[in-house]
């Protein structure tokens, strides 16, 4: 019997997305793996999603991370509207054997409601588990609704409400882990690569003190807020300033971005992204928070690209100290261990992303969580 999953991916961006999108790249990965599992896929995304799949559900034509940190009152029904969708086809159809959720909170809290009329359906964490303590800490999925981490490090920090609904973790891939193993080395150069949205918790801010005290180049490449190019931040004048992450990039990161030994470049994606974490000397995650999935971690290694990092989150469960990277709890010692990992070999990092991260292998974990999910949902959740 083929299986037909209705795959939400949300409303804030198409899927694949335009350039910097977590999950939806997530989604896009995971989606033509299973697939070829002979899964079925219903996409519940934007219009404008290109991603091939069997059948798709939409309320809005385009992405709406524009609106993403405008203020409450403005943004609260764009997820809302979104879900009332989904339901809507799930009250309408009866051939959607499972839901897999990954719209934060909302996504959850709905099927959750939804209660005997829900079909089984698994909600994916992607995100810090301490930002919703009130839903996470008092969920009721019943026998229908049940949680998957991306790492290991994730659940066990986890209310013990989240935790009883788990089914387990499937960690993060990346299609550049396929066959990562047999690719060449490139020459590497002295620049330091920081990958990912511009925000406190990512701390670019400390990446970019260190590497103008220690004296290695760095390249800061991510949106801030929701400009993908310097030269949008720059045309959008102070009223950018409104959103968080525009405050702490001028606040913080800018006044170490000098344009030479740091640099912000935006967004970058494709064989742009590749070839310039491919060519780095390491990339450093000087996290400041418990970073519960890393797929930037795992794009480094499968590009022979060494991880330096705050060990904190799921990068002790990616990362091989000494091997494929070098970790430390003490944030000044990163500048040092950037210049330490010329020395650990690259090999090494590719051999260990071909076999641990690549899609067919996430997605094989997650048929055999929604198999455990359907058998559970046919008998109550005893919670204590």
């Amino acid at each position: 019997m083929t299986l037909t999953v209705l795959m939400n991916a949300g409303p804030w961006l198409s899927v694949p997305p335009p350039g910097y999108g977590g999950i939806e790249n997530v989604i896009a990965t995971l989606v033509p793996e299973l697939r070829k599992l002979g899964v079925r896929v219903v996409l519940a995304s934007v219009e404008s999603s290109t991603l091939l799949v069997d059948e798709k559900i939409s309320v809005f034509p385009d992405g709406q991370f524009h609106a993403l940190q405008r203020p409450y009152n403005q943004v609260c029904g764009v997820s809302q509207a979104h879900l009332n969708g989904v339901v809507r086809a799930l009250h309408g159809r009866d051939d959607i054997d499972l839901v897999h959720d990954h719209v934060e909170a909302v996504g959850l809290a709905t099927l959750a409601a939804m209660g005997p009329d829900a079909p089984p359906a698994l909600h994916t964490l992607h995100w810090d588990l301490a930002k919703h303590p009130e839903l996470y800490g008092n969920l009721d999925g019943g026998d229908r609704v049940r949680v998957n981490g991306v790492s290991a490090s994730q659940l066990a920090r986890a209310p013990r409400a989240l935790q009883e609904h788990s089914v387990g973790h499937v960690h993060l891939s990346t299609p550049l882990a396929v066959g990562a193993d047999r690719r060449p080395a490139v020459e590497k150069g002295e620049h330091v690569v920081i990958l990912g949205r511009i925000n406190p918790g990512k701390g670019q801010d400390l990446g970019a003190r260190l590497a103008r005290q220690v004296g290695f180049p760095l390249v800061l490449a991510g949106p801030v807020g929701p400009y993908h190019r310097p030269e949008d931040l720059a045309a959008a004048g102070d009223e950018a300033r409104q959103n968080p992450d525009v405050r702490f990039f001028y606040d913080e990161v800018a006044p170490h971005v000098d344009g030479d030994l740091v640099r912000w470049v935006g967004t970058v994606a494709g064989q742009e992204r590749d070839d310039l974490v491919a060519g780095a000397r390491a990339s450093l995650f000087p996290l400041r928070w418990e970073e519960p999935g890393g797929t930037a971690v795992v794009e480094s290694l499968a590009l022979g690209t060494p991880v330096v990092a705050t060990a904190r989150g799921c990068l002790p469960e990616l990362i091989e100290h000494g091997r494929t990277g070098l970790l430390t709890t003490d944030e000044e010692e990163l500048g040092e261990l950037v210049l330490a990992a010329g020395l650990l070999d690259e090999d090494e990092c590719r051999r260990e992303a071909a076999a641990r991260f690549t899609p067919e292998l996430m997605a094989q974990h997650y048929v055999d969580l929604y198999e455990q999910v359907r058998q559970l949902a046919a008998r109550p959740l005893l919670l204590a």
